[in-house]
């Protein structure tokens, strides 16, 4: 008689498969690997649930550099992948400084993912607990419903399947398959908001209000997920109106995702337009006194020129 399998691996197998049941057979699967647990139980169970599916799988393992010993985290990766069977490779980044080292290698690692040619999906390890600390940065930001929306289960390319598991189902998982795994060092330095969100509030949170709340959390970013595409479609409908005063009449919701729309069509950079920004398009709208452009980042400027709003590049400063 065979072993019993564990019922969070089986649970898991069951969130990977409804994550990916809408792609084709034949599909190309990468595993974006850090050699953590998260990573390491996705691609345990990745393997059964892509096999199943008619999937091709491999994964990558992005080398930040970042600790001196990175090189040995990745070399033990590959050797956790090939024991799943799973064709691997390493590829090494360079990690800027810009906006602190946490974005930088965000930014490094998508760019890597995002190169990557001959790609139906990326799977990435992102779990409940991730999706709490998002919405509790987003929240304290106050940058609108969009911020606290957290991350979605499919995001063009992008899937997480494991935004219903938490950390200590991934490293159950990694237990059952016999994996071990690599804890980042700088998951538990307190510089990090992130890291302090984690140790000390979401554990008080906890405390204070009888548990769950990393579930509540992750249920109020699905919420507003569905609410966003909603309004999203509704705004759509107006994507071509930009005359000040046909502007003033919608409903503030949806004249921010007009103004939001328009200024990524004309060229802003998705990554940094703010709420701040789009309030002071807003305002060219609906409290406007002949006040100058608002820039915007990526090149561009809103315009009020009579009754229409415009969009310009920013002049290059020699």
């Amino acid at each position: 008689m065979g072993r019993l399998l564990d019922p969070t691996v089986a649970t898991a197998r069951n969130r990977v498969r409804d994550n990916l049941v809408d792609l084709p057979p034949g599909s190309r699967l990468v595993l974006a690997v850090s050699g953590g647990a998260d990573s390491l139980a996705l691609a345990a169970v990745t393997g059964f649930a892509a096999a199943k599916l008619g999937h091709l799988l491999n994964a990558v393992i992005v080398d930040h550099q970042l600790q001196a010993a990175s090189a040995a985290v990745a070399t033990e990766a590959l050797k956790d992948l090939e024991k799943l069977g799973i064709e691997a490779r390493v590829i090494t980044v360079s990690v800027g400084t810009e906006g602190g080292m946490e974005a930088a290698a965000r930014r490094a690692r998508y760019a890597v993912f995002d190169a990557l040619e001959d790609v139906d999906a990326v799977l990435l390890g992102h779990t409940l607990d991730d999706q709490a600390e998002t919405v509790l940065l987003g929240l304290g930001r106050g940058s609108g419903s969009r911020s606290i929306a957290g991350m979605a289960p499919v995001d063009g390319r992008y899937r997480r399947p494991f935004l219903g598991m938490t950390r200590k189902q991934t490293e159950t998982i990694c237990r059952a398959s016999g994996l071990g795994w690599w804890t980042d060092p700088h998951n538990s330095d307190p510089a990090y908001r992130r890291v302090r969100l984690r140790l000390e509030v979401l554990p008080l949170l906890e405390d204070v209000l009888g548990g769950g709340v990393a579930q509540a959390l992750a249920r109020t970013a699905d919420f507003l997920r569905n609410d966003n595409a909603f309004l999203d479609a509704a705004a759509a409908t107006y994507a071509d109106c930009l005359s000040a005063a046909s502007l003033a009449e919608l409903a503030p919701a949806i004249r921010g995702r007009v103004l939001r729309t328009a200024a990524l069509g004309a060229g802003a950079d998705p990554s940094e337009l703010a709420a701040h920004h789009i309030r002071g398009i807003d305002e060219l709208v609906t409290r406007w006194h002949g006040q100058e452009r608002i820039e915007l980042p990526g090149g561009v400027a809103a315009v009020r020129v009579g009754d229409a709003l415009t969009f310009r590049p920013t002049p290059v400063t020699p």
